[in-house]
């Protein structure tokens, strides 16, 4: 037993800049890496760019996940690509792959669900038969409800509506952070406890929130005032000794991967420092440096 049941880490991007980044970044004591592109993976070497990322590395670290963030249900190459990310996960060392579900932009979420249901169908169980798992970020992308944006799987009852359509995938799941969930006014703590009891839980962002409930009081979620701000973990408003906890007690081993450049305060030239500081501040959550027991006897 060790603190690596549960790691702390950061996103860094995709080839080729991502290998530079995590050499950079190992000396501060990041333990995990997501590797992640944006919209497109490009011409990407898998087994190069896969053997100098783990090469760099070397036994201070791991790569948690790799994923590709787009909309795969309304743009084929995209959905296409995600082949390719299951297929080369084992390059990485990873068994998880990360993303968003898509949405078919516009339409109120029952419309996704049928396109949903035909380009994962064979994605989940292209996955399930190599072993990897697939996780949706639980980001709205400015979406709601009635009015979708980029990825349905942002709330509790359009996860059910999901799961139920890939009955008899255990392989799918979330990447779950509780900032997405505070700013919609959620409390993410016994949403947490629900989703990791329902072995669903995949992949967590060290990302958080800060809810002005002063502004909300006085002006109200739709008086023209921000009230709600995305926060690097230990700037934001959630326990995160609470999520570690809840984690351990149910016996879940993963990794915390923040992610970073959405900060107001810690951003720009302060951006690392920010991340920095969350990642001493996860670990003290986490409960400090492991000590060994006592051997008696």
């Amino acid at each position: 037993m060790s603190h690596r049941d549960i790691r702390i880490g950061t996103m860094a991007g995709w080839a080729p800049n991502a290998v530079k980044l995590i050499k950079q970044l190992l000396p501060h004591g990041f333990e995990s890496f997501q590797l992640n592109a944006w919209r497109s993976v490009g011409d990407v070497n898998w087994a190069q760019f896969a053997d100098e990322a783990l090469a760099v590395c070397g036994d201070k670290a791991i790569i948690s996940t790799i994923g590709l963030f787009g909309n795969p249900l309304i743009d084929a190459d995209c959905a296409k690509q995600w082949e390719a990310i299951i297929d080369n996960a084992h390059h990485f060392g990873t068994n998880v792959v990360v993303g968003f579900a898509g949405a078919v932009d516009g339409k109120p979420l029952e419309q996704s669900i049928p396109v949903f249901k035909k380009v994962w169908t064979p994605l989940a169980a292209r996955a399930k038969d190599k072993g990897v798992k697939i996780a949706w970020e639980n980001c709205d992308m400015g979406g709601r409800w009635e009015d979708v944006r980029w990825n349905i799987a942002h709330a509790p009852r359009a996860w059910e509506m999901m799961f139920n359509e890939l009955a008899g995938y255990d392989n799918i799941g979330l990447e779950w952070e509780p900032c997405h969930q505070l700013n919609s006014l959620v409390d993410p703590i016994p949403q947490l406890r629900k989703i990791v009891e329902s072995g669903r839980l995949f992949h967590i962002h060290g990302k958080d929130a800060t809810v002005a409930w002063d502004i909300i009081r006085t002006y109200g979620i739709r008086g023209g005032k921000p009230f709600v701000w995305h926060r690097t973990p230990g700037f934001g408003d959630t326990n995160w000794t609470d999520v570690i906890s809840i984690l351990r007690m149910f016996k879940w081993n993963g990794s915390i991967d923040i992610e970073g450049w959405h900060d107001p305060v810690y951003c720009g030239e302060l951006e690392y420092t920010g991340q920095v500081h969350a990642l001493n501040y996860l670990k003290n959550c986490r409960g400090g440096p492991f000590v060994p027991n006592p051997v008696v006897g």
